[in-house]
Parts: structure tokens; sequence; C-alpha cells
């Protein structure tokens, strides 16, 4: 049941020490997070997977242990790499040596006889990723009660039944631990989701000028890419410089900077020499901090309800139109020439129109002839009736359907796969008001209620079936999304797209890297002009997940090309890198910076600051002041009791985060 992956084996059948961490789950995001805790925090690490499938099969040329394994060979090669050939970003020579590797077990469920053989009784923090939200709560109510002072991170997908279960858990631990200090009580049970996690990201890519939006304490901080600045023009840094990106930038044959490329990769939290000395290279910039809205729906593509412009059809308005102007025409033909008054000639003149009134056979000619209009009028009037009801019948009985792209439409965005991640990533570009199509094979999928409801125009299709992408308006659509779970699927889209409009935006939802990179430097070369770009979902969302493994509060993960930069919430306390320097001092390039600090009292502290603070808007128009403060002095002191925002690598977070525990072991 058990396996080991090399390079660093440990011996068959010892049981998991104290301390280590478990991560339980089915697909992609459970091995990286694995890799991440494995790699980069160094941390003891035991994988639970389900059996994988036959090798043979074509579904899956690798099992699930295969799959992991691979990774970890990939993973252990890279940091070797790194290792032996300059240095790591703030990090201290080999993090990895003597730290036993990933050990691997397989069941098709965490239950409790599995968990109990995977050490959750010892364990410090258990991930639950599995795909499937009824597991994960299974999974973390056994969990607890086995180990009431677990660190539990849960992924869940419905965010309001992850707000009450993150509750419970909380109860469940105050419960079995009375007096339990509130800072670790507010650790011990996180709910996040991937889905939730990486799309800002997904959405920033399809706009112009992309940026992308981290929230603490009802702020919005916003890291904006810019470009390139021209010659003899200096760039504007904005509240602050956080990466410099890579030399490859203008090479259309030139690969998205990682961790591997060496010299020309991105630089994260770049010092004032390096900004000075990066000519010719973009830059993100943390651009502006502004109050965040937390009443804002997501608007919709059409109004709200049923327009009249769905209700009855173009023809059948003109024609309605028409007859009412006759009807105008004849009322002032009445007036003028009989003495009746308005509202008396308006009277006969409906009635005439609906043939209920007695002829005229006593009136004058004028007043005969415009009874005869007046019926034919209405034998006019009598079909256009007719149409009206049968066209708001129709309407009633498809109201239900879902839109179809409308005439005329462009500059929009064409969204493949309405799953989880594209479901989330729709909310997201019409909150921006960005109009979008969406693409989806699967009519149940998880996402078409939603866009029925959003009124949301929407092609059911296979998109790699001719004419789909045609019928979504792909030639005069600004961007393309290619966010299925089907690699091949999401590549062949992007091809045929980019041979249509050659020049369109396309990001494409990839998992492997190494095919991702080759299928960017192949598209960016073919097609200099345009803006590719590929991305892993698991890739954005790993980072978040093994800081909350930690036990520390994630506020978000900002993408630099295929690198990641965190934002965390940390108290100062512990951390000797910090406390009692200057923001100055405390600065480690590369690494982390001190980015604002939380001036409100601690036992007044909101312990989530990635959440809005509830406030009344009847009673108070304006929401609370937030207590973070951004434009701090260089030679500002840190103190043990301070709380500060910092932008770091995962590197460098992780290298804070073992000094701190160094520092509590040593006391």
């Amino acid at each position: 049941m058990l396996g080991f992956v090399p390079p660093l084996p440990q011996q068959p059948g010892r049981p998991p020490s104290a301390g280590h961490m478990i991560v339980c789950g089915d697909d992609a995001l459970a091995r990286r997070l694995a890799v991440e805790l494995r790699f980069v925090y160094g941390e003891r690490v035991t994988l639970l997977l389900p059996p994988g499938r036959d090798a043979n099969s074509p579904e899956m040329p690798l099992t699930q242990r295969g799959r992991a394994a691979a990774l970890f060979g990939r993973m252990s090669a890279a940091m070797n790499r790194a290792g032996n050939g300059g240095g790591s970003t703030g990090g201290s020579g080999d993090t990895n040596a003597g730290v036993e590797a990933v050990r691997i077990m397989e069941a098709p469920e965490p239950s409790d006889d599995v968990l109990e053989e995977a050490g959750v009784d010892r364990a410090a923090a258990l991930a639950l990723v599995y795909d499937d939200d009824e597991r994960n709560i299974r999974a973390a109510l056994t969990a607890r009660r086995l180990n009431p002072r677990l660190r539990l991170v849960i992924r869940l997908y419905n965010r309001k039944l992850g707000l009450h279960l993150e509750e419970l858990l909380d109860q469940a631990a105050a419960v079995a631990m009375p007096g339990i200090d509130p800072a670790l009580l507010d650790a011990s049970t996180t709910v996040l989701s991937d889905a939730d996690t990486a799309a800002p990201a997904l959405a920033a890519t399809a706009l112009t000028g992309s940026s992308k939006i981290i929230q603490a304490e009802g702020l919005l901080l916003r890291a904006a890419e810019r470009p390139p600045p021209r010659s003899g023009e200096r760039a504007d840094p904005g509240l602050c410089t956080l990466a410099l990106l890579s030399s490859t930038t203008n090479d259309p044959a030139g690969a998205e900077g990682s961790d591997s490329s060496g010299d020309e990769a991105p630089q994260l939290l770049p010092d004032e020499s390096a900004i000075a000395a990066a000519t010719g290279r973009g830059t993100v910039v943390l651009e502006a901090v502004s109050r965040a809205d937390p009443d804002r729906p997501a608007t919709r593509m059409g109004g709200r309800g049923a327009p009249l412009s769905q209700v009855f059809s173009r023809r059948l308005r003109w024609s309605a139109l028409g007859i009412a102007l006759a009807a105008l025409a004849l009322v002032v033909a009445s007036l003028l020439t009989t003495e009746d008054s308005l509202i008396h000639s308006t009277y006969l003149t409906l009635l005439d129109l609906l043939g209920m009134n007695d002829p005229s056979e006593d009136g004058t000619t004028a007043r005969k002839v415009i009874q005869l209009l007046s019926g034919v009028a209405g034998l006019l009037l009598l079909p256009l009736l007719l149409a009206a009801v049968l066209e708001a019948f129709g309407t009633l009985r498809t109201a239900s359907s879902l839109r179809r792209p409308p005439r005329g439409l462009s500059g929009h965005v064409v969204l493949l796969g309405l799953g989880k991640i594209g479901t989330r990533v729709l909310v997201r570009l019409r909150e921006l008001d960005i109009p979008v199509v969406v693409v989806e094979e699967d009519p149940e999928a998880r996402g078409i209620p939603l866009a029925r409801s959003m009124h949301v125009p929407t092609v059911i299709g296979d998109v790699t079936q001719e004419g789909v992408l045609e019928a979504a308006k792909i030639r005069r659509a600004r961007a393309l999304l290619a966010l299925t779970s089907i690699d091949t699927t999401n590549l062949e889209a992007a091809l045929y797209a980019r041979s249509v409009k050659p020049d369109l935006r396309v990001a494409l939802r990839l998992y492997d890297d190494e095919f991702a990179t080759a299928v960017y430097r192949t598209l960016r070369t073919a097609h200099p002009q345009a803006l590719t770009r590929s991305r892993s979902v698991s890739h954005l969302a790993a980072p978040s997940f093994a800081v909350a493994m930690m036990g520390r509060q994630i506020l978000g993960a900002v993408p630099v090309e295929r690198k990641v930069m965190l934002f965390a919430a940390l108290e100062v306390a512990g951390h000797p890198q910090l406390e009692g320097h200057t923001v100055e001092q405390a600065f480690r390039a590369g690494a982390w910076r001190v980015l604002a600090i939380d001036a409100t009292p601690p036992a007044d502290r909101n312990p989530d600051l990635a959440a809005i603070p509830p406030y009344d808007p009847e009673g108070d128009a304006t929401p609370p002041p937030s207590g973070l403060v951004w434009d701090l002095h260089p030679g500002y002191v840190l103190r043990a009791q301070d709380r500060v925002v910092i932008a770091a690598t995962r590197r460098g977070l992780a290298e804070l985060l073992r000094r701190q525990r160094s520092v509590v072991q040593g006391r």
C-alpha cells in the first residue's frame, strides 16, 4: 500500500514521525501541494492518493503514483540544479538536505483506518483537496475527531458551506482544547477554493494591461503589469515595484520566465539597484489601494428580467408602432373635423378600432370616413394582438433557455468550459463588465445555470468541431480563455482561433509545465504580435494551500509569468528578520518586503484580514476605516506586537517560517 519516491527514500514500514503533514487528494493540486511542502518548506509529507488506473489505459498513461513520482523527480532534479548552480533566492544552501522523501499511500477513501495509518493522530496539518466537496467534508469531520489539535486545510467549491464548516470545526477544536490561543484557533481550520484563487489571474490575462487584485481588510491592492519605458522615459514605480519581467519579454521565441530560467527569469521584489539597471524590461507594480465594494453583484449581459427586445420581435414592435401612429392620426383628424373634446374623440376612435361603436349614420361625412378608416385599422390590430400573444407565450416558454450570441457583438471574451474554474472566471469577468460568450460541450455543466441567470450568450457544442467557435464570434473577440480540463482540447481551440485571428489574445489552462512552456514558445514564435499565456490552476493555487498548511494567512497569490508571488499577513513576534528592524532593514531583495502595518490595537484586530469588515450601510454610510497603514516610513521600527502585510517569494516566506520555528523551539 505504501510507496516511496527517490532520491531520498525512507525505510519501508517506518511510521510517520510527529509533526509531519498529510495531503489527501485525487488530482494535480494534491501532487503540487506535496511538492510545495516538501521542496520549498522542507516538511515531511505523506501523500494519500486514490489507486491509479491501469498503466495501459489510454485516458491516463501514468498511474496516480507514477504521476506523483514523475513530478517529484523533476522537482528534485530542479532543486539539485538550483543548489549546485548559483544559489537560491532568499534561501540558505540546500534546504532539503536530510529531509526524507514524500511518503505515498494509495487508498480509495480517507477512512478512519487509512487516516490512522497515515499518522493523522501525530500530524501537524492535514490538507483535504479532493475534487469532491462531500468527500472533503466527511474526511475533515473524521480527522477533527481523531486529532482535535490538527490544523485542517480544506478545499471546497461551495463558499457559503465552507464558512459554516470552518466555524463548526473551529468550535470542535475549542471544545477539545479549552483555553486555546484565539490566534491558533483561527488557524486551526482554513477553507480555500482553488477556483477562487486562480480565477483573478486567469481573468486578468484576458484584459489589456492585466492586473491582479489582492484584498486586505476591505482594501483592494492592484498589482499591474506595465510595459518597458520608452527611450528617455522613466518607469513609474507606483507605490512600489514588485517585480521585473523577464528579459525575454520582447523576444518572440522567448519563454515565460520560471525558476529554471536563470538570468532571463523575472526578478521578484528587486532592490533599487536592480530596478535602475533593468532597462527595457516591463514591471509589475503595486499601483493603487482602493476601497472594496462588498455588495456589488455580478452584472447581467442584457439587463434584469426579460427585456422588451427579447419578448417581442423587431418586426412586431414596428407594426405596433405603425398602428399606434395610425390611431393617433385618426384622433387628430376627429378633433379637426368635429367639435368634440380630446377625451371624447379618443374614446370614439378606440371604440371604432375595436369594432364596438354603432355606425355613424347621422354623422357628418368626415365622421363616417374616420369611422371607416378606424375599422380598417382595427382589422390590422387583430392579427397584431394575436402575434403579440403568441410571441409572449413563446418567450415565456424559452425564458429558461440559453441566449445566443447577438449579431454585431465584438470586443468580447470567448470562454471555453464552465466547470469550477470557468464558472469562477465568468463571474469575475462579469464583475468587471467584460462581455463574454461561453462555449460548453455539456448542457448540464456546473456553470450553465449561472450563465442562464446572468443572460450570458452561450454556445453548446464541441469546440473542436467546425463552426462552434464561429458561432461564438471568435473573429471579433478580444481574447480566448481555454479553460476546459483537457489539455489537447484547449490547445486545438487555441490553434484554430489563431488561424482565424492571428492577433487574438490567448490564455490556455494546461496541466504539465514542460508541455505548457513548449506550447507557449511555439505560439509566441508563430504569432509574435499576439499575446499568449499558459497557466496551470494547480500551480497558481498550491502556494496558497501550502501557506495555510503552515498556519499562516495568505491574502493572495500573484503570478509573475511562471513564478508566483505571495501576499501574507504575519505577526512580527518570533521573526528575527523582522522584529527590532526598520522597514528598510527588514527588506530582503528577492525574498520578502514589508508593505503595510496593521495599526489596530491587538485586542481589536480582525483575525481575518482577507474579509471585508462588516458595517451597517443604513446606520453609517461609510465603511469603518481600515487599520492598515501603507505609507510606511523606511525608518519605522517593527515591534513584536505588530502585524504586517508582506509580499514574498515562495522560498522567502518558507525561510521566514523556518527561522521563526527554530526561534520558538530554541526558547
